[in-house]
Parts: C-alpha cells; structure tokens; sequence
C-alpha cells in the first residue's frame, strides 16, 4: 500500500466519522449509507487525482512484497525491551516502507 493509499483511506474513515458525528445514525442500515458517503468521498478523490496524474493511485504493494530483500529487524536490546513493555502506544515502523 502506498503513502497515497494511506491517505486515501484514512479520508474514508475521516469523512465517515465526521458524518456520523453530524447525522447520529441509529441503525445499522443508516450507519451503512453513512459509510458509503464517506467512502464515495474517498473514491472520488481518488478519480480527480488519477484525472490528474494520469497515474493509477491503487498498487498491488503490500508489506509483505515490500519486505522482500529487506534487512532482518534489529535485535532490540533488554533497556529497549523494557521500554516496550512500559510503553502505553507501540508504533511499529518498517526499515523501507516511507521511501
């Protein structure tokens, strides 16, 4: 998955969030039809930028085929493997995923 991918769906989930905050849907249909507005939003973003670009923003990159060939993971030492344990939010970044 791409950065653009990403993105793309953090606004799906931004647009649905915000709308559900704004129309409080009570059922399950409702929060259905909620979540295909903030997912047209998103797809439609998607269109103007390929329109754009004349690129297709969709790839069929993932984290697996983006590891292979990659360095094994750094050996995390007992200081930092306490850190971990301690720590409230664990972030997990990737050697090569952001280039």
């Amino acid at each position: 998955m791409t950065n653009t991918e990403l993105i793309l769906n953090m606004l799906a989930e931004a647009s649905t969030k915000d709308i559900s905050q704004v129309e409080t849907p009570e059922t399950f249909e409702a929060s259905a039809r909620v979540a295909q507005r903030g997912g047209k939003i998103a797809r439609d973003t998607r269109k103007a930028l390929e329109t754009q670009t004349g690129k297709k923003v969709v790839t069929s990159l993932n984290a697996k085929t983006a590891l292979k060939g990659k360095n094994e993971p750094k050996q995390i030492n007992k200081k930092n493997e306490r850190r971990i344990k301690h720590a409230r939010n664990i972030v997990l970044v990737i050697p090569g995923m952001l280039e």
